[in-house]
């Protein structure tokens, strides 16, 4: 399947001959190795450039067949129309927090297998290559996955939904697709028999009658119902009897609630795959009864309330929009992006640039308030020394610098090779002179060597900085815009570029690319020329492929995205294939339970961890000191300020100050890895003759359970709220012991 999705994504990138055919060449010289048992590699393997090197020499032509296939595939694969509605989306069940539909997709992999085949039965080298060395085996195993993969959409309607929602602080999933003929659970069961192995691969196949029955066994274990309508699948038993007895009276459960009505709106227009995240109650299930962080309530992405992506695709023409909504206008940091402007700075870009990004902030001086504000203590100092430079150099950030500067900004780069990368800044500015006056100012008193050049292009500035490779800058003020480039040459061609009107704003391919019906002003824009990305990985391992897929960057599409912002909302726009922020984000927002999830466990398995080692010292303690016994706190198990050879009762030096340190002292609570940690002792006489460990989390995000332990040296554990006072040893010894 990985293979599958690598040719897919060549395929939607609209790479070409040259580019394609690195591209196809990449994805079927390395999916064989997947499959092979574990050896030593050989130098080839351990140099991919040298083994494409050594295919190429072994298969002259191939390269021409390559191309040849993937213009097929580009002109006879055909992938499903947009749907308008869904029959699925008010089944499913209200406690929905995310959702994602796709259509199905197994007539174009049938189609793309066809198109594989018949060039493979065409194409003599290409043939000698699929049949023979590794891809003996790749090649077949690819054509097997497309059939398998073709086979089992036959069974399934137009639509798969999988939708997401939190059981505590533990998120679930839930995926249903209507079945359109009968033998689905017979097929499933032949794929988990022919592909699981001995443990069926955590997969079990049910029919209604076994779901009557069935107990969940593994919670990794992912169960199948087929139903005579539908195919349900899940974690949870529970959740799928449940879910089957909602689909068998037919609830409206999703439909009628917001979220529920805000994704069916997307279908309006037509969709081919649509995903959202209700990010108000994802926060709020994975913060029970606690508000966020002051920093994050200030930051205004407490405000979230929706995320919608949805992508459109028919025929070659694909294009996609996103929604980042809030419950109100935007604000704090979240405001920081302006409302769509022109993006003049584009002017400066050249078309031939690897990668650019622009952005219209709003007040600069504003922003600098806000993350001084965000900061909080921490950032006192950093600030309180701009404050002092302010004084000396009589100058103010904010007035002479911040404000001076309009908003808009562009970063272009055009090369990363390791001594000299070349790159390009643009910077929008209010008072030309005002600014000249308060670089000079940095400049002089930073002693940084400065040359003035006035040539016919225009005054250009040199700046070298030194250091042990010292670097030199080139900066300029161009019709409101400040320019800073890498070197002299590439700041007079972006001057160049900007009066003779061929920089990347006026290219033809750039302008191909922007978003159907959508505007040119934009609050940001992200660009990429994905073939010389590419082709910059492959330059230290094939160099002359690497040349070729430079040569054919002209003919590939790029990768443009746009964001507008909004009162109340952050909108993107993107007719690339190859890359879209707003899928990233649904994809991000719809995985956040997943990733609290997985945080979480991974705290509490660093809290037994430490708890365990708390264990042992105090043991070791209580040998060490017999007059003593168990320490009451955690500071006396840690280091004396003097260092850990400064060993003693009081600073016994057994623990590090990661987990112990002399904050942790009488009642004070020592905190690692979202947990707080505390030590109490039973002691007469000075001599303790029992201790209780605790660990519990600091807040609802960072862990569910709080773990205890005693002289027994047993580590037990309670779902609770994060406690604020230890438990009693009569306490711990009644919570469930961990297995």
């Amino acid at each position: 399947m990985r293979c599958l999705r690598l040719l897919q994504q060549a395929r939607r990138n609209g790479i070409k001959y040259a580019a394609a055919i690195a591209a196809i060449f990449l994805v079927a010289t390395t999916c064989p190795a997947q499959s092979k048992p574990e050896k030593a590699a050989t130098p080839a393997e351990q140099q991919p450039g040298l083994a494409l090197t050594q295919e190429l020499n072994k298969y002259p032509g191939l390269l021409p067949e390559f191309g040849q296939l993937l213009a097929k595939l580009q002109n006879n694969v055909q992938f499903p129309a947009p749907r308008s509605e869904s029959r699925l989306l008010p089944l499913l069940p209200a406690s929905t927090m995310s959702y994602i539909a796709f259509p199905n997709y197994g007539d174009a992999a049938n189609q793309a297998l066809q198109v594989l085949r018949q060039e493979l039965q065409d194409s003599a080298v290409l043939r000698d290559w699929w049949h023979h060395g590794d891809m003996a085996t790749g090649g077949a195993k690819i054509e097997e996955t497309l059939e398998k993969f073709y086979q089992l959409h036959q069974y399934l309607g137009d639509e798969i939904v999988v939708s997401g929602a939190m059981e505590g602080q533990n998120a679930k999933f839930l995926a249903v697709a209507e079945i359109r003929k009968p033998g689905l659970k017979k097929f499933l069961e032949q794929l988990v028999t022919e592909y699981g192995g001995e443990s069926k691969a955590g997969v079990r196949v049910l029919d209604l009658q076994e779901l009557a029955t069935a107990k969940d066994k593994n919670p990794e274990e992912l169960t199948l119902v087929v139903r005579p309508d539908f195919i349900l699948v899940a974690e949870n038993v529970a959740a799928l009897r449940s879910f089957s007895t909602a689909l068998d009276v037919r609830s409206q459960e999703f439909a009628s609630i917001a979220f529920g009505r805000r994704v069916a709106q997307e279908y309006q227009g037509g969709v081919t795959v649509l995903g959202g995240a209700d990010l108000q109650k994802i926060m709020n299930q994975t913060s029970p009864g606690s508000k966020q962080s002051a920093e994050f309530q200030r930051s205004g992405f407490a405000d979230m309330k929706y995320l919608i992506w949805e992508h459109k695709g028919e025929g070659t023409q694909s294009f996609s929009q996103g929604e980042l909504s809030f419950t109100g206008p935007r604000r704090g940091s979240a405001s920081w992006l302006a409302k769509p402007a022109p993006l003049g700075s584009l002017d400066f870009v050249s078309p031939d640039a690897m990668m650019a990004g622009a952005v219209v902030l709003t007040s600069l001086s504003q922003i600098f308030d806000d993350v001084k504000e965000l900061g909080g203590p921490s950032s006192a100092d950093p600030f309180a020394a701009i404050a002092g430079g302010e004084k000396a150099l009589n100058l103010s950030v904010k007035d002479d610098l911040l404000n001076q500067l309009g908003g808009e900004l562009t970063i272009e780069l055009d090369t990363i090779t390791p001594r000299q990368p070349a790159w390009k800044a643009m910077f929008s500015v209010r008072d030309t002179a005002r600014l000249q006056k308060t670089l000079n100012t940095l400049l002089a008193v930073t002693q940084i060597q400065t040359e003035h050049v006035d040539d016919p292009g225009g005054a250009y500035s040199t700046v070298r900085i030194p250091s042990q490779n010292p670097v030199e800058l080139a900066y300029t003020f161009v019709d409101g815009y400040l320019i800073i480039a890498s070197s002299r040459d590439g700041l007079a061609e972006a001057v160049r570029l900007h009066r003779s009107g061929g920089s990347l704003a006026k290219s033809p391919k750039f302008l191909a690319a922007r978003p159907p019906g959508h505007s040119p002003d934009a609050s940001a824009l992200f660009y990429e020329d994905p073939l010389r990305m590419v082709a910059l990985q492959m330059q230290r391992l094939a160099p002359d492929l690497a040349q070729s897929l430079a040569q054919a960057s002209s003919v590939a599409s790029p990768a443009v995205v746009y964001l507008y912002g909004d009162e109340t909302a952050i909108r993107e726009a993107s007719s690339s294939g190859a890359f879209d922020v707003g899928g990233i984000l649904v994809v991000a927002a719809i995985a956040i339970p997943n990733l609290l999830r997985s945080r979480m466990a991974a705290n509490e398995a660093s809290a037994v961890g430490s708890l365990r080692s708390l264990n042992t010292a105090q043991i070791t303690y209580e040998a060490t000191y017999p007059k003593k016994g168990f320490t009451p706190n955690l500071a006396t198990l840690g280091q004396d300020s003097r260092g850990a050879n400064f060993q003693s009762p009081d600073h016994a030096s057994f623990l590090d100050d990661t987990l112990v340190n002399q904050t942790c002292a009488g009642d004070a609570w020592c905190t690692r890895s979202g947990y707080h940690f505390r030590v109490t002792a039973s002691c007469k006489q000075h001599v303790c003759t029992e201790y209780i460990v605790v660990a519990t989390p600091v807040d609802n995000n960072t862990g569910t359970r709080s773990f205890c332990s005693t002289s027994e040296g047993v580590v037990r554990w309670k779902k609770s709220a994060p406690l604020t006072s230890p438990p009693t040893v009569a306490e711990c010894k009644s919570w469930q012991v961990l297995q």
